[in-house]
């Protein structure tokens, strides 16, 4: 298990393009475990490569990480369910008209939330950790975070989705928690 540090807002690589994989070999699925490992830890449903530091097109993403409904014997824990998946060079093809709104949060913006408003369904094409193509329509939660992550990939956050006063409420937010936890 590597856990790696997450990168957080203001710096300046949140606002880099991430680079394409070109090959899809034993480094890229070792990021990818690295991702699916950090974001555990850090209890995130999505994390793009950027967040930890590497302008690589990658994203992971389980929506399933919960506790199993399956009965355990008494003193034990419930089994942890988890489902994730690992999206290399994600594109959106297409977005729909209609529009859905969410609490959004993210890694590199502890505890900070905001309502987005986004495409409610998109279709997304992306590679797996073997290379092989996929394409999808993606609606709910899944869409909403797909459309966040993929962001992230150009440079793009959350908190650029909503109004300028709330953006600098929220970073005055975040800065006033920062410097009390010091």
């Amino acid at each position: 298990m590597a856990v790696l540090p997450i990168v957080e807002i203001p710096d300046p690589r949140l606002r880099q393009m991430c680079e394409p994989i070109a090959t899809i070999d034993d480094e890229v699925r070792q990021l990818v475990s690295d991702m699916t490992d950090t974001m555990y830890y850090a209890h995130g449903i999505g994390l793009a490569a950027i967040q930890v530091g590497v302008l690589r097109r990658v994203v992971v993403i389980d929506l399933q990480d919960r506790q199993s409904d399956e009965p355990v014997e008494e003193g034990e824990a419930p089994a942890t369910v988890r489902d994730p998946k690992a999206y290399i060079n994600p594109e959106i093809l297409w977005v729909s008209d209609e529009l859905s709104r969410y609490q959004e949060g993210c890694l590199s913006i502890p505890e900070q939330y905001a309502e987005v408003e986004r495409p409610a369904r998109c279709r997304v094409a992306w590679l797996d950790v073997d290379g092989n193509r996929h394409e999808e329509e993606m609606d709910g939660l899944l869409a909403t975070c797909m459309q966040h992550e993929i962001d992230h990939l150009n440079g793009v956050l959350f908190i650029d989705h909503i109004t300028r006063l709330k953006r600098d409420m929220l970073l005055k937010k975040l800065a006033k928690a920062r410097k009390n936890a010091a």
